[in-house]
């Protein structure tokens, strides 16, 4: 991936309060883990890599086997609860630390929308070099979450997302996105976005409805 430029943020509109303005969803307190988790989430970032793509003696399979059931050990007794942990609370990290989520780097936000840009490594791998489909919505989905912050708008919920497929999303390839805040309507918050590639082509575009919380729902 290319090298990481500052992004461009204008937080004018997050509100401090949005938290006290929505359902049962939990406060989110930023960590500050030591430097060796951010460096065990990018060994295991490219570990998915390794595991999706070599093709090794069955010595190498077995030895990987053994020191990946050592390192489960290590680690086991230390599973906490949500909110508790660094992952997902990291927000010096790509996608916060979170494995699930794709580390593509904001590159500008604002009250209006926002844009990222990023690459998919070889872990989301579908078919003939092309990324998996199901990826796109999880792509689209984290941005919407983070245009509501940057929006201002109390934490929301996902009510729908339409994705087309226009082109064949590939591998490996420095891509971009653009992401806007269309309308908003009460609680609902109308949001679409595109997937492009250096030459502009748009490879998805999605639609997508925020929503927030009423005071019972978690």
């Amino acid at each position: 991936m290319s090298e990481r430029l500052d992004p461009v943020i204008d937080t004018s509109a997050i509100d401090p309060d949005r938290y006290e303005k929505h359902g049962g969803f939990p406060k989110m307190v930023a960590a500050n883990p030591p430097r060796e988790f951010g460096e065990l989430v990018e060994t295991m970032r490219r570990l998915q890599d390794l595991t999706s793509t070599v093709d090794a003696p069955d010595s190498v399979y077995a030895d990987a086997l053994h020191r990946a059931r050592e390192l489960a050990d290590l680690l086991a007794p230390y599973e906490a609860p949500e909110r508790q942990g660094p992952a997902g609370r990291t927000t010096s990290l790509p996608a916060r630390g979170q494995l699930l989520l794709l580390p593509w780097q904001i590159t500008t936000a604002g009250p209006t929308g926002m844009t990222m840009r990023g690459e998919f490594s070889r872990y989301y791998l579908g078919g003939n070099n092309a990324v998996h489909g199901g990826v796109l919505p999880l792509l689209f989905d984290d941005m919407f979450g983070w245009m509501m912050h940057y929006a201002g708008r109390p934490v929301s919920r996902t009510a729908f997302l339409h994705v087309n497929y226009r082109q064949v999303t590939p591998l490996q390839k420095p891509l971009h996105a653009v992401g806007t805040v269309d309308r908003v309507e009460g609680r609902k918050t109308f949001v679409s976005a595109r997937l492009l590639d250096e030459s502009e082509t748009v490879l998805a575009d999605c639609e997508g409805l925020m929503v927030q919380l009423r005071p019972w729902q978690p």
